[in-house]
């Protein structure tokens, strides 16, 4: 069966409509449609569409909660806990205007009219007069370090208070202070460029006639750390103090923190000084590590030292064409101190083991030779001191011969010479240690000058023996300087001048 339905619509087959059910007002406005009613068939025509529309009286519904207000239970739009509504005002200058919200904002393409739509309305506002406060500054990056040599963005932020009406005082603590009025934006920042290592006060004083704020940053200026060496004996004897330092490069980086590790401790020791002292309890051969941090960056360098109770220590020079191609670096000496060790074990027959050489940084080109009591892991066959001496004088035996030398490169021969014999090692290189040194031998030198001139004193003062009753006033003084004149000046013992210490 096939239904038959009208071919035409008219206005009898319409019913009207108003908006959409249950609300009169949709986005502030009423619209009233028509539709074809459910008993007509007819299928041309206009059937439906949009007849009229009208705008509402605006209501509560009609608006959002402007930005840093929340709508509570009792349907009120209020400041939220982080917002503070005067904080709107903060870029205001005095005789200026601001919209002053009143914590609602009408919905985009709302339009609705009248009603709350007057009491919702953000309302101009004169921009009132307020004192400095809030002030802070900080860096762009929001960092508290800075690279020497570049630019550092420094922001000032001010929570209340007239720019445009303020003096903005800027103190880098370098020395350099900047200063700024009527200034219309702050919002690029203040930029500066430290050419100093260091930890600089950055102080900000800003001021207008309703009063003044200040604020602090303290800055970690940087320079980036290429390298650490770790300086520190070569060898030490058992329950001495050690001196390590760590020696960078540049020099002025600015704050480290350094951390070492050495025997076989489990936790480092972290320290804001280069330089620690520390003993070793046992023998062998001991690994000392420091890191040092500056800034996001860590770098280390790792030493050995051997640690004995008795071993000997031989000064070791060059022929002079071996300046010619040091270019004193770590990398240089530890591979010429591999070469001299093969040169010596060759020519004197001595174990290795009991060989250890180490060129000193600097010139004219000169090395430490140690001779070392080793022991083999079993503990047994450790040479005595008597051993040692033998060694040393074996060593130098062969080297005042010339019998010890090496090829440098093909048709460069170097001579390797004894320069003098220690008991002791060079125990630190550093110039403090050395002139700490030096300061222990001028006390000496002046401990021995003073019982020098006591001595000589006290035979000066001495009373002569009584007179004879038949010499005259006066001839016992004289014959005493006589006898002076004529006794010879007393001799040394053997030994007692020239002697030698080894430190």
């Amino acid at each position: 069966m096939v239904e038959q339905r009208s071919s035409q619509c008219c206005t009898k087959v319409h019913e009207l409509l108003v908006s959409f059910q249950g609300e009169a007002c949709i986005m502030g406005a009423k619209r009233i449609y028509k539709k074809r009613k459910s008993e007509r068939k007819c299928m041309q025509g206009k059937y439906a569409g949009a007849m009229e529309s009208e705008p509402c009286v605006c209501t509560e519904a009609d608006f959002d909660c402007d930005y840093g207000y929340e709508r509570h239970s009792n349907g009120q739009c209020l400041p939220a806990f982080w917002f503070n509504p005067s904080s709107l005002s903060k870029d205001c200058s005095l005789g200026q205007s601001y919209l002053n919200s009143t914590g609602y904002r009408k919905v985009v393409s709302n339009n609705c009219t009248d009603g709350v739509r007057e009491q919702y309305t953000a309302k101009p506002q004169k921009c009132p007069g307020k004192a400095p406060r809030g002030l802070r500054i900080v860096t762009a990056d929001g960092k508290l370090t800075a690279e020497q040599g570049h630019n550092v963005t420094l922001m000032v932020q001010l929570e209340e208070g007239d720019v445009q009406r303020t003096f903005i005082q800027v103190d880098f603590g370098d020395g350099i202070a900047v200063s700024y009025v009527n200034l219309s934006s702050m919002e690029d920042g203040i930029k500066h460029v430290y050419h100093n290592v260091g930890i600089f006060r950055v102080t900000v004083q800003v001021d207008n006639s309703l009063g003044s704020d200040s604020a602090v940053l303290y800055l970690h200026v940087t320079c980036p750390l290429e390298h650490v060496h770790l300086s520190l004996p070569f060898v030490t004897t058992k329950n001495k103090e050690v001196n390590a330092t760590a020696v960078l490069w540049p020099s002025q980086v600015g704050t480290l923190t350094y951390v070492w590790w050495y025997g076989n401790n489990t936790e480092p020791l972290i320290t804001l000084e280069g330089s620690i002292s520390f003993k070793f309890t046992s023998e062998g051969m001991n690994t000392i590590t420091v890191q040092v941090s500056a800034g996001n960056a860590i770098l280390q360098d790792t030493k050995t030292i051997a640690v004995y109770e008795e071993f000997r220590s031989l000064r070791l020079s060059f022929s002079p064409n071996l300046d010619d191609y040091n270019p004193d670096i770590p990398e240089w000496r530890r591979d010429i101190s591999r070469v001299i060790k093969k040169s010596l074990v060759e020519a004197t027959g001595v174990p290795g083991p009991h060989i250890l050489v180490a060129v000193l940084p600097g010139l004219p080109t000169a090395a430490e030779l140690f001779v070392l009591p080793y022991q083999d892991p079993a503990g047994e066959h450790k040479r005595s001191a008597e051993d040692l001496e033998q060694i040393s004088e074996l060593l130098i035996h062969k080297l005042n011969q010339n019998a010890v030398h090496f090829e440098l490169k093909p048709g460069i021969q170097v001579l390797v010479h004894a320069a003098h014999l220690t008991a002791a090692p060079l125990v630190d290189l550093t110039p403090t240690h050395s002139g700490s040194a030096m300061l222990m031998l001028l006390s000496v030198v002046f401990v021995g000058l003073a019982v020098f001139v006591i001595y000589k004193f006290k035979r000066r003062v001495a009373l002569p023996s009584p007179p004879s009753p038949s010499t005259q006033p006066g001839d016992s003084t004289l014959r005493l300087q006589r006898a002076r004149q004529a006794t010879p000046p007393s001799t040394p013992k053997r030994g007692s001048a020239g002697a030698q210490f080894a430190i």
